[in-house]
């Protein structure tokens, strides 16, 4: 069954980078070594060209991810660049190369769980890898049928960012939330936020499995394994996510100047250019948190990711030194390999 490209989200700034005599298609879902699309020649499973697999090879970035536009014929052969991109450090321990979680997505759901607390730290973390994306973060504070949200409070940490707090159950905020026709969103949150229970009420059906929350703590537990785009009546897009464990901060020094817009400010008024806010006399920043402007959890926070974000970079640097050390010790063995004596 033929689809029409727009209903998906295709526009003309894709067409450009479409090779000759290939099939625009948009990535549902991804398996090991293939993926299933949706497009012009309808829903389909196709397996990587060596091309992609080589690529992928040299950097996971590369890989199809779900959100992606690819070019087809019988393989995947090319990954059209991405508007956006959700991108995190690798899931694995001491990992330094990134991991797309979503492309070309427009709104990304932070999905908090009002219950048994907010953490505004996650949400921050989250934040800055959603204005890094490029897309425009939305925080919803769910299962707020519990318990009453504080929605300043979560706005202070939030700021250029909608909070709401919804109700999967009741209903509370969720239709005001829905991605519009031909718009994309992800829904990024831990294990038990109600991701899934949030994908299904705007479904209006039982789309992706969910269980019952545990009664002691109102906290849910992981049922989607797996990232998939979902078209929901209204002609949006949503993509569901497996709940987050570690959230690595990945090349993100935008998206935690966004987060943390007011210490940026702030900094701008310290007596050093280069002041880190620790003990430096006339710190603008630390005069903040004396007289209650900023908070100490806020300023923490922002030390925390800044040298997340610093420690990634090294780690970064030294794999591409590595990396690039290798390339030349194998083209030297391969020239002296043709020298004859």
């Amino acid at each position: 069954m033929s689809i029409e490209l727009e209903t998906l989200g295709w526009h003309a700034g894709f067409a450009a980078d479409l090779p000759p005599h290939h099939l625009a298609s948009r990535v549902v879902r991804v398996d090991r070594g293939a993926c299933d699309v949706v497009g012009a020649a309808g829903e389909q499973r196709v397996l990587y060209s060596g091309a992609i697999k080589r690529a992928a090879a040299e950097d996971p970035v590369a890989l199809p991810c779900v959100g992606d536009w690819v070019a087809i014929d019988s393989e995947v052969k090319a990954v059209l660049p991405r508007r956006t991109a959700i991108v995190r450090t690798g899931a694995s321990p001491g990992a330094s190369r990134g991991q797309v979680l979503a492309a070309n997505v427009d709104i990304v759901y932070i999905a908090e769980p009002a219950v048994p607390d907010v953490d505004l730290g996650r949400v921050e973390r989250l934040l800055a890898l959603a204005w890094e994306s490029g897309a425009q973060p939305v925080v919803l504070i769910t299962k707020a049928d519990l318990t009453p949200v504080d929605i300043a409070t979560v706005e202070a940490a939030a700021p250029g960012a909608t909070v709401s707090a919804i109700s999967s159950v009741t209903g509370q905020g969720v239709a005001g939330v829905a991605p519009r026709a031909g718009q994309t969103a992800v829904v990024l949150g831990r294990s038990g936020a109600g991701k899934s229970t949030l994908v299904n009420a705007l479904a209006g059906a039982d789309v992706m499995d969910t269980q019952d929350i545990r009664a002691a703590d109102g906290r849910g537990r992981h049922t989607t394994v797996h990232r998939e785009l979902l078209v929901l009546p209204n002609g949006g897009m949503i993509i569901d996510t497996p709940g987050l464990r570690g959230i690595g901060v990945y090349d993100a020094d935008d998206g935690l100047a966004q987060v943390f817009a007011e210490i940026g400010e702030l900094a701008t008024r310290c007596r050093f250019v280069d002041c880190v806010h620790e003990t430096e006399p006339d710190c603008a920043v630390l005069a903040a948190v004396d007289d209650g402007a900023l908070t100490p959890r806020r300023l923490a926070s922002w030390r925390k990711l800044q040298r997340e974000a610093r420690w990634m970079a090294s780690r970064t640097d030294a794999r591409i030194r590595a990396e690039e050390t290798r390339k030349w010790k194998a083209i030297t063995k391969s020239v002296r390999g043709t020298v004859r004596p």
